[in-house]
């Protein structure tokens, strides 16, 4: 299967291209701040599938950076989701917890009421409804959390500031699922394949790691795998404020994710070994 994917530095894009057949296209090939050149790019394509992987993710920054963060991550979504469902491509595209609110305790379901708290929620759940009314072969892929050995992520800041520090204070009241981008790029690559197959399996789906766990658990993680005597100190949201909300719960609900294409919630503490093992080999 030859799968086209918009992303090429990012966090799942890198791990999407070890797989065989994958193509990724970075910003010289595919600007997203160009919804017309990336739908020109489909139409060319000689692929099989195609999974953007690409995105705005600059969370604060998008609070006074609207227009762009609309632009990639609402409108360039959209275009390419018109220009696979021209060609009859299935069309996987990669979201995220921040399309909820993030009220209550309870994992969120597909389905569910959306409402999100800043400008990169607002993006991305524009992005969802322009790929939904694309009205093509399509998966929406929301996750959270997203760690790997590559690019920018709360992992390889905690491995840094642990080797600098032997006490930290982190969010105890923000709750989800960190999700290793390696398992992301491989859910991604199994769903393009199973669409191919049965065109009914398209809709919206979550896949993130599990247990859920807080952001100062998930470090205290970290720093045992690693090795690292750091004590970590439990603290509110309110304590780190931020120019972007936070939801405070962004548990997803994977069930119906297992039953269209078999796919369990990774666990991330597996996920976690891994990263950590190749970093140190780096």
């Amino acid at each position: 299967m030859k799968v086209l994917v918009f992303g090429k530095t990012g966090q799942v894009a890198t791990e999407l291209a070890r797989f065989d057949g994958v193509s990724c296209l970075g910003r010289d090939q595919a600007d997203l701040t160009d919804p017309g050149a990336c739908e020109a790019v489909i139409a060319d394509t000689d692929a099989d599938a195609v999974i953007n992987a690409a995105a705005y993710t600059a969370v604060d920054k998008a609070e006074d950076d609207r227009d762009t963060a609309m632009i990639v991550n609402a409108m360039a979504p959209t275009a390419m989701a018109a220009a696979a469902a021209a060609r009859g491509l299935p069309f996987v595209h990669i979201s995220t917890d921040y399309v909820f609110d993030g009220t209550g305790d309870q994992p969120w379901q597909p389905g569910d009421a959306t409402g999100p708290l800043g400008v990169y929620g607002a993006s991305k759940l524009g992005g969802e409804r322009g790929v939904a009314g694309a009205g093509g072969i399509h998966a929406i892929l929301r996750t959270s959390w997203v760690f790997s050995a590559h690019g920018a992520n709360f992992v390889k800041t905690m491995l840094r500031l642990g080797a600098e520090r032997d006490s930290l204070s982190i969010v105890a009241d923000q709750v989800g699922g960190p999700t290793p981008a390696r398992d992301i790029a491989a859910a991604a690559m199994q769903m393009a394949g199973a669409l191919r197959g049965d065109k009914e399996l398209f809709g919206t789906y979550h896949f993130a790691g599990e247990p859920a766990v807080s952001w100062a658990d998930f470090a205290r993680e970290i720093f045992a795998q690693a090795g690292l005597g750091v004590t970590v100190t439990d603290i509110p949201t309110a304590d780190y404020p931020t120019p972007a909300a936070r939801p405070l719960n962004s548990r997803l609900d994977c069930s119906a994710t297992t039953r269209a294409f078999g796919l369990a919630a990774p666990d991330w503490r597996v996920g976690l070994a891994d990263v950590i093992s190749e970093l140190n080999r780096a």
